[in-house]
């Protein structure tokens, strides 16, 4: 099955439409599918029910898409930096599923492990659990989450060989496994191919059996969110 295409625009092509639920992986602006979310906002696909743990900020990563009113829905554990979001959502326009943090990366590793639905104690109480089973185990009360099962899942990976295994960099892996392992679809984006076989398989961070599709973005910008220097005397 031949998995690299040969830009962004092609790797989404006959994939991604209207009105459907993505999955988008990185964490802040770490790790985030730079090349694909932009092929998204020129593909002109609207309604996008997105799963990811943020929003991106003004004008980069997911707010693209906000900009252009593509998104209908956020499921997300955090939307500030993002002045856009915040005028959408306050002005009725955007809808938002705040989903805790942990809970939004279980809900991905359960949906791509086959698991419909899970108990967690997190969100008891709140109005996380407000209009979701609730019940009782030892003593304690849990709710219930269903998994999340996206249409298509855009993924963010180092290098890729020609099979689709997948390593990733350091803390750039973050949400993009499980968003791999949850998408009926998975299309990435990495910086570099290898043919198959030059990944020791300890390497290997991500089988290629979740992977349809492989795009290159060899220079991507990888933003810094906030860039802090401490302040030294005499400097």
């Amino acid at each position: 099955m031949k998995k690299l295409f040969p830009s962004a625009a092609e790797a989404l092509k006959g994939v991604v439409t209207d009105g459907q639920l993505m999955a988008v992986g990185g964490f802040g602006l770490c790790g985030i599918p730079e090349a694909l979310i932009e092929a998204v906002r020129q593909s002109g696909v609207k309604n996008l029910t997105v799963i990811s743990n943020n929003a991106g900020v003004d004008g980069f990563g997911l707010g693209k898409l906000l900009e252009t009113r593509q998104i209908r829905k956020m499921i997300a554990s955090y939307v500030g930096e993002n002045k856009e979001f915040e005028r959408q959502y306050l002005a009725g326009e955007l809808e938002l599923e705040f989903t805790p943090q942990g809970t939004l990366a279980e809900k991905l590793r359960a949906g791509g492990a086959g698991i419909p639905a899970f108990f967690t104690k997190t969100g008891v109480g709140t109005m996380v659990a407000e209009g979701k089973e609730l019940r009782e185990f030892d003593g304690e009360t849990y709710v219930m989450e269903r998994s999340l099962v996206p249409d298509v899942s855009l993924v963010k990976a180092w290098r890729a060989d020609r099979s689709g295994n997948l390593q990733f960099r350091l803390t750039a892996r973050n949400f993009n496994p499980a968003a791999a392992m949850a998408g009926k679809v998975c299309i990435v984006e990495v910086e570099e191919i290898v043919e198959t076989g030059a990944m020791d398989p300890d390497q290997v961070h991500l089988p290629g059996i979740y992977v349809h599709r492989v795009v290159v973005n060899a220079n991507p910008e990888k933003r810094i969110e906030k860039r802090t220097i401490t302040e030294k005397a005499g400097v």
